[in-house]
């Protein structure tokens, strides 16, 4: 089967800054170019997902791995899931600190018996595993909050994307990344992680440590975005696996599913694969900042304008 692969840095409102769209592409492209090339040599869909996720939360200018927003007492937490959709495994850690890479966490938990670790069981985790104490905050992430925090936290959340032109930009903005990858034996995997949304309440936990905003099986594999609550009510990339799984085509699935959310008046997006190759992505947001390799090219979603779309 061909491999694919569509990978997501965030959603919220227009990119105002210096470059905008054109910084984030360049960004999306050269992950994507790096994990299908590693799909195309025969790395399996888990792999490829661990490497998309690295990838993206090495990149300072996303809200995840370094580059993460700091919370409301000015520290960073973080939380990143993955799911393997052929062996059905759900694993995930929730608010850690002091990790450069915590989907590296949450892909040793899938051999474990315990797959999901709050913060002191992650760091305990960390300490078995002699990984490295690592301080992923950035310059422009401390500004951000410091102005915040002037205006006594005016703003729900951080932006997605961190650029000197954004830090003080009044619109919130929200940002989480994922990866969905299907192999060349056709199974498929999922990852997503997240710094949160920002300046939230001590303790408060993200969806992408839970399968409404990370989930896979045999038929599809979903990852997604946004306001964190929204999703978890939705129980969004859970609900389109299942209707998926249940007959719907994952163009169908992405639909109503989004069709529902904006009845609800939802905040969100999500990106997607089904096991016959076909992609889909949608959003309420106004942007997704996504991009996806189809087998003969790569294409991305920041100037998508309907609220659902894909490639079969």
């Amino acid at each position: 089967m061909q491999p694919k692969l569509i990978i997501h840095g965030g959603a919220g409102s227009s990119l105002n800054g210096k470059g905008g769209a054109d910084a984030v592409r360049k960004s999306l492209y050269k992950i994507i170019e790096d994990v299908y090339e590693k799909l195309l040599r025969g790395a399996n869909a888990r792999e490829a997902v661990i490497r998309g996720c690295q990838m993206l939360e090495d990149d300072p200018g996303f809200n995840a791995g370094t580059g993460s927003v700091l919370q409301s007492d000015g520290q960073i937490r973080m939380s990143a899931s993955l799911m393997d959709g052929k062996a059905m495994r759900f694993s995930g850690v929730i608010n850690v600190s002091r990790v450069k890479n915590p989907i590296d966490l949450a892909n040793v938990l899938q051999d474990s018996p315990d797959r999901v670790l709050s913060d002191h069981g992650s760091m305990e985790l960390l300490r078995e595993m002699n990984a490295p104490v690592y301080n992923p905050l950035t310059d422009l992430r401390l500004e951000e909050w410091m102005l915040e925090r002037q205006g006594n936290f005016n703003r729900t959340m951080a932006s997605v994307v961190a650029e000197r032109e954004l830090v003080t930009a009044s619109e919130a903005r929200r940002g989480t990344i994922g990866v969905v990858a299907l192999d060349n034996q056709g199974a498929l995997a999922v990852g997503t992680s997240t710094g949160g949304k920002g300046f939230e309440r001590i303790g408060r936990v993200s969806d992408s440590a839970m399968p409404a905003g990370n989930y896979a099986n045999r038929h599809a594999g979903v990852s997604c975005t946004g306001i964190g609550e929204d999703i978890i009510e939705e129980c969004l990339a859970a609900k389109v696996v299942v209707r998926v799984t249940d007959g719907l085509s994952l163009q169908e699935a992405m639909e109503r599913s989004f069709i529902e959310a904006r009845r609800n008046e939802r905040d969100f997006a999500a990106i997607s694969i089904d096991r016959t190759g076909a992609i889909a992505w949608g959003k309420c947001s106004q942007v997704l900042l996504a991009a996806y390799h189809n087998g003969e090219q790569m294409g991305d979603t920041l100037d998508m304008i309907d609220d659902v779309d894909g490639i079969g």
